[in-house]
């Protein structure tokens, strides 16, 4: 399906010189089969980074069993977008909310403490990592994070937690509102923020227009809307 799915999408942007970037799937948790496909994706199609989930069944990004496939991506200092899932665990927990309400965050939340605490993010540097929804919960729980870290921290993140934290790039789909963004632009500078859209399920138009009312500056404004995005996927600038 991976595969499929991949090369459909090279088959689309082909036929559209200059309209579309990609980001490849990968069949995880199979191991061996993410190797191949990052290998098809990006040597072969030319993809402009690999997609993931922040959880497959029971295991989060950090995971020991998915090490082999993050050296690799690490290799060859691939830009890796990160989109929640609904965990295994928590499907049910409050029947009468929708995942997405609470689920959805916090997923993001617990795949970059997961990364952060086995030492994923300081020992694969070379990973640019995006995360949606502006973080999930991260900004609010940054303090906590400091505050209940394991006792080998300074092992699993010899620059810090900060460091690790702010050197993520975070999209604002679905969260153009103050609140999420004031906790954003609180833990990261602008440069580390890019427009993203959940379009059907949140319009694009909602986050573009929301994306104007938060009290952005224009050259935030283009940063964020562009050249930050640009600047991770050099391909697709096209003057």
């Amino acid at each position: 399906t991976a595969r499929g799915v991949n090369e459909y999408a090279a088959d689309l942007a082909r036929s559209h010189p200059g309209r579309f970037g990609r980001f490849a799937v990968i069949p995880l948790p199979d191991t061996e089969g993410s190797l191949r496909e990052i290998e098809h994706a990006l040597s072969v199609l030319k993809a402009d980074g690999i997609g993931l989930l922040t959880s497959y069944g029971d295991k989060w990004l950090g995971d020991a069993a998915y090490q082999p496939v993050f050296e690799e991506l690490n290799r060859r200092k691939a830009v890796v977008f990160v989109h929640p899932a609904t965990a295994s665990c928590c499907r049910a927990l409050l029947p009468d909310v929708a995942p997405m309400v609470a689920e959805i965050p916090q997923d993001t939340t617990r795949a970059v403490t997961n990364l952060l605490f086995t030492g994923a993010f300081a020992r694969f540097k070379d990973i640019r990592f995006i995360f949606t929804h502006a973080g999930g919960n991260v900004p609010m729980v940054a303090g906590r994070m400091r505050q209940y870290a394991p006792k080998n921290i300074a092992e699993k993140a010899p620059n810090g937690i900060d460091y690790e934290l702010r050197r993520l790039y975070y999209d604002i789909a679905g969260t153009a509102y103050r609140p999420a963004i004031v906790a954003l632009t609180s833990l990261v500078s602008t440069t580390h923020i890019l427009f993203g859209s959940d379009n059907p399920y949140v319009p694009l138009a909602e986050t573009a227009e929301g994306m104007l009312q938060v009290g952005f500056s224009a050259a935030d404004l283009q940063l964020i809307g562009r050249d930050n995005a640009l600047a991770l996927l050099p391909r697709l600038n096209k003057g």
